[in-house]
């Protein structure tokens, strides 16, 4: 038992620094980019680092059982040995990852839009009016448990190796930084490429919190675009 606290005190402390790093970051770069854009919202990102600090505590827990299962107990499917399963096997288990984490977040947010669930939860996330790039991680302990539990769980069920995994969860942070920074790091051509329509990014995402019933996605638009949700991006804020 102590060894699963203590794995779970360390990984903690990892998505706390993790997100740390990430979001200040990309809020300097903003300041400088683009600076005025997060005048005024001091007291907003204090209450956002708030709500993710807490968030990283619930992501930590999970993660430092799965750690320690996983060095402790073999009991994962994370390999280390770059030649455990053919070559193809990288990219195709990382787009699994992301697709399925993609299909619950997805789900799991329209959920959260539910006036019931919005009011217990979600509401506190869409209090950041505009988002920064604090707000990534700025959930109610309830929103963040759903998003908590789907990548420890994916890792007892699909292969992958140790490298692949800590792409998953870099392309994750990057994206919930970014998406919410407040403007558009990647070029028009891109935005708006083909590519650019299956593609989530800070433009498509900014939609969902100007009007709250669209674009739920994390990174791909598949399930906006088979469900009737997808918006495009917002009008007032192209790259």
């Amino acid at each position: 038992m102590t060894a699963v606290l203590i794995s779970a005190l360390a990984m903690t402390a990892i998505v706390a620094v993790r997100y740390a790093l990430t979001s200040g970051a990309f809020a300097w770069v903003t300041r400088r980019l683009h600076p005025g854009l997060y005048d005024g919202l001091d007291p907003q990102i204090r209450r956002e680092i708030g709500w993710s600090l807490a968030s990283a505590a619930i992501y930590g827990v999970p993660a430092g059982v799965v750690a320690w299962g996983w060095q402790e107990r073999g009991w994962t499917q994370i390999y280390t040995q770059w030649d455990a399963y053919p070559l193809w096997h990288l990219p195709v288990s990382l787009l699994l990852y992301l697709f399925a984490h993609d299909t619950w977040f997805y789900w799991t947010h329209r959920l959260m839009h539910r006036p019931r669930w919005f009011q217990a939860a979600h509401a506190v996330h869409h209090a950041s009016r505009p988002p920064t790039a604090w707000a990534a991680m700025s959930f109610h302990p309830i929103e963040a448990l759903t998003g908590a539990l789907v990548i420890p769980a994916l890792v007892f069920l699909v292969p992958v190796h140790i490298g692949v995994l800590g792409l998953v969860l870099a392309i994750m942070t990057l994206m919930g930084v970014t998406n919410h920074m407040g403007w558009e790091m990647f070029p028009r051509a891109l935005v708006h490429s083909k590519l650019g329509d299956w593609l989530i990014t800070a433009s498509h995402h900014q939609r969902h919190h100007e009007e709250y019933r669209c674009n739920y996605g994390l990174y791909f638009r598949v399930w906006d675009r088979l469900c009737g949700t997808d918006r495009g991006v917002s009008r007032s804020f192209l790259p």
